[in-house]
């Protein structure tokens, strides 16, 4: 009776589909159709970590960059902005702040239709205007009523144009937008910093119904200002969290989790190192494998660890956000624990077995 059974128990083993946990099947992978044809497993050879270079060369060359601005930054009147116009030797024609007013609350407010009134002048159009402008328009037009008229006109306050800075800031904030260009780290700085979590390789610019993706890392490491765009009226600037950007670490390593990537990058060998290790009982390093890409269309890399300094292509190997890393196990390890999962069946017809024996020898 335990010839059959210790046969079915071979053939079994022989058949790694029965093995508990997750496998990786090279033949499998290679025969589905994916949206773009076969599923290809590509090995990582130096020339793949070339060609990860070239793509990162390239990925620095297509970077929004700011558009170009004739001339230098200058603030334009916007409706609801508050002016303070002064004129010289004419008290009558400059309303005082007083000790207890602000100048914002004594000043010449812009109405909703681009409007302000001015004694003498009247109704003068404002929005759209620099300061300068301005001074010259009511200059022009003082001159029937003031001998040589020299006035002043400044901002006294900026209620007209705002941006929002959202997300991942300690402090999420609605700014204005005043006569010294605001740019987007000052802008970060201005809602008290970045958050502990902050993904500073996605930041987006909103503009005009358009999503315009910044690298402030590249800001950062490298000092590439072009990524600092000066900010206008009704942008909206998101710095997400990188815990939305995770890779996964599963298989045959002593810690499976997910890892957060730190400032945006993370090697091969980082990831498989922060879950500490292979599992020195089980693991395959022969078989690595990286899935990247949608499931529809996924991309497979493979790395053979089995040498020591296979782990420098590791090193160098960048992984990118939900990237899932697993590792496989020995063939033995499968036989292994499909015996775990077998032997208690083997015993218990072991022992079956031997009771009937028992109750036969017992008759006879």
């Amino acid at each position: 009776m335990l010839v059959p059974v210790l046969a079915l128990v071979l053939s079994a083993t022989g058949c790694a589909a029965i093995a508990p946990g997750l496998h990786a099947s090279e033949t499998g992978m290679t025969s589905r159709q994916t949206a773009t044809g076969p599923l290809e497993i590509v090995p990582i050879t130096p020339a793949v970590l070339v060609d990860q270079a070239n793509a990162r060369a390239a990925a620095v060359e297509r970077r929004a960059h700011e558009p170009a601005v004739e001339g230098p930054y200058q603030y334009r009147v916007a409706p609801f902005d508050v002016l303070s116009v002064i004129v010289w030797d004419h008290p009558e024609l400059t309303i005082p702040a007083g000790e207890f007013r602000a100048a914002e609350a004594a000043g010449n407010m812009v109405q909703a239709d681009g409007t302000m009134f001015y004694p003498f002048v009247g109704v003068v159009p404002v929005v759209g205007k620099t300061l300068p402008e301005i001074r010259a328009l009511l200059t022009e037009k003082l001159r029937t009523y003031v001998e040589n008229p020299q006035l002043d006109v400044r901002v006294a306050a900026f209620r007209g144009k705002r941006v929002q800075v959202t997300g991942d800031v300690l402090q999420p904030s609605t700014l204005p937008i005043t006569d010294v260009p605001l740019r987007v780290q000052d802008a970060i700085a201005a809602a008290h910093g970045l958050g502990p979590d902050a993904w500073t390789r996605g930041v987006t610019l909103t503009r005009d119904g358009k999503t315009i993706a910044l690298d402030l890392q590249a800001l950062y490491d490298q000092g590439d200002v072009s990524q600092n765009w000066v900010l206008q009226d009704g942008d909206v600037l998101h710095v997400p969290s990188r815990l939305e950007n995770k890779v996964f670490v599963l298989g045959e390593v002593r810690s499976p989790s997910s890892k957060v990537m730190a400032r945006g990058r993370m090697s091969l060998a980082e990831a498989i190192g922060d879950s500490q290790g292979f599992d020195p009982l089980t693991s395959n390093p022969g078989a690595i494998y990286v899935f990247r890409g949608r499931y529809d269309a996924p991309r497979v890399f493979k790395l053979d660890a089995s040498s020591a300094d296979a782990l420098l292509l590791a090193v160098q190997f960048q992984l990118e956000p939900l990237d899932v890393v697993f590792v496989s196990a020995y063939r033995l390890t499968d036989w292994n624990r499909v015996m775990t999962q077998i032997l208690p069946t083997i015993q218990g017809i072991w022992q079956t077995a031997d009771i009937g024996n028992r109750t036969v020898n017992t008759f006879q």
